[in-house]
């Protein structure tokens, strides 16, 4: 390849590097605003959303857990207070190796309203769900994690979509991170906002979610039941079943003042490892449904299928970048020869458009998190660490899945919780 053709293509890599997470952030600003404007900007604070319900029917509350023995006395004393009249609450232990089976039987006898399963052994979070809805009297089940604090009104915000259109299958929530005493954790109140909350209102604009957030989604369980529930080979059991629903010709949605308190990781090891999970659980769906997404009938999820494909492509190619800078200032290699570590001021470029990203999201969705903007400052680490550990994620995950073992089953590890912010 000569001087010339290097360079060209070496201006090719560096432009989708750079411009497409900065294209993306401006696209994921504009949907925000748009679907803030659209649905949410007049809606009344302070109203009773079971006002808005024509009926009220009975709804079965999923919790699986595993080691959660720390959180779940909170999770289930919060479930006990819900702002709705007709509820079940079905908790799965599922093999916990510490005192949770014990504390939820302790629960069971204290309150009425909650069911326990005990199983004997770690079979994974989608065998849990599955056991709970199987079990479920209502119609209509939510799902929530074992560290979830889940709000008083939630269940009346997701269930109303339900009531008004039949083809809804899933509604998701809004996650609100409590776990705000270290850096990491505050860094992550802005993610949460700005890749969860801005992207999923983007994504429902033009009608199609990559994911529901498994840490709050209610489903109507006929659409659970026509898709034959959750795969228990999938990493991310919500990303599998999102995509299972809306190929069978579900639709499935957002809902931003349903919101669930939950705590993430505070430590490097935990959220490498929550993130290389992620990052399994998207390429194992990428791959899974391929054939799938290439007929012309699927063409609604071509959007969310390139958006992802793009996605681990410029993992693939930032990686290429840095390790070429790398190579060329280590060994002296000619101009022409070299991959630049910052393209002049398109790196800055980069940054300001993320922030800017992260500034609109935390404006958004303050009306659910009035503390929000004062953690503004501490996302400035952002573009740097988390851009770098999502990406060197992807780039494990491909060959990860690759040579993942078909059919192996997803279990249950326990996770890093972090700090609960009092």
């Amino acid at each position: 390849m000569t001087a010339i053709s290097w360079d060209a293509a070496s201006s090719l890599v560096l432009a989708y590097v750079f411009y497409y997470p900065f294209c993306m952030a401006w696209l994921w600003i504009t949907g925000g605003l748009a679907h803030y404007i659209q649905f949410e900007r007049k809606q009344h604070a302070g109203i009773d959303p079971l006002t808005l319900l024509p009926t009220q029917p009975k709804v079965s509350i999923l919790v699986p857990c595993y080691n959660e023995e720390d959180n779940i006395d909170e999770v289930i004393n919060a479930l006990m207070a819900l702002n709705y009249p007709d509820y079940e609450v079905i908790a799965v232990n599922d093999g916990s190796t510490d005192g949770t089976g014990d504390r939820l039987s302790t629960l069971a006898l204290r309150h009425p309203l909650l069911r326990v399963v005990h199983q004997n052994h770690n079979q994974g979070k989608a065998v849990a769900l599955t056991t709970a809805s199987m079990l479920a009297q209502g119609e209509y089940v939510l799902g929530i994690d074992g560290d979830s604090l889940l709000d008083a009104n939630a269940i009346a915000w997701l269930l109303r979509h339900f009531l008004r259109d039949g083809k809804v299958a899933a509604m998701t929530g809004n996650p609100r991170i409590r776990s705000r005493t270290t850096l990491l954790g505050r860094m992550q109140v802005g993610e949460f906002s700005s890749i969860i909350g801005l992207i999923k209102r983007t994504q429902q604009l033009y009608g199609r979610l990559f994911t529901v957030s498994g840490v709050i989604v209610m489903f109507r369980r006929q659409a659970l039941a026509d898709v034959d529930f959750w795969s228990a080979e999938m990493l991310t059991e919500d990303i599998d079943i999102s995509w299972k629903l809306q190929l069978a010709g579900w639709r499935i949605g957002y809902e931003p003042r349903a919101l669930s308190w939950i705590l993430t990781p505070e430590t490097l090891l935990g959220l490498w490892r929550q993130r290389l999970r992620w990052a399994m659980g998207g390429v194992q769906t990428l791959l899974k449904y391929s054939p799938q997404i290439a007929r012309w009938r699927m063409r609604r999820m071509w959007p969310i299928y390139a958006e992802y494909f793009l996605s681990v492509l410029w993992a693939y190619l930032m990686a290429l970048v840095l390790l070429g800078g790398v190579i060329g200032t280590a060994m002296g290699l000619p101009n022409a020869w070299r991959v630049g570590l910052l393209p002049q001021w398109h790196g800055l470029l980069l940054a300001l458009a993320c922030m800017l990203q992260i500034l609109t999201s935390m404006l958004v969705d303050r009306r659910y998190d009035r503390a929000l903007l004062r953690y503004y400052f501490w996302t400035f680490w952002y573009p740097v660490g988390f851009w770098f550990i999502n990406m060197v994620t992807t780039v494990v995950a491909v060959p990860a899945v690759l040579l993942r073992r078909r059919g192996k089953r997803a279990v249950w590890v326990s996770p890093d919780r972090g700090e609960r912010d009092v």
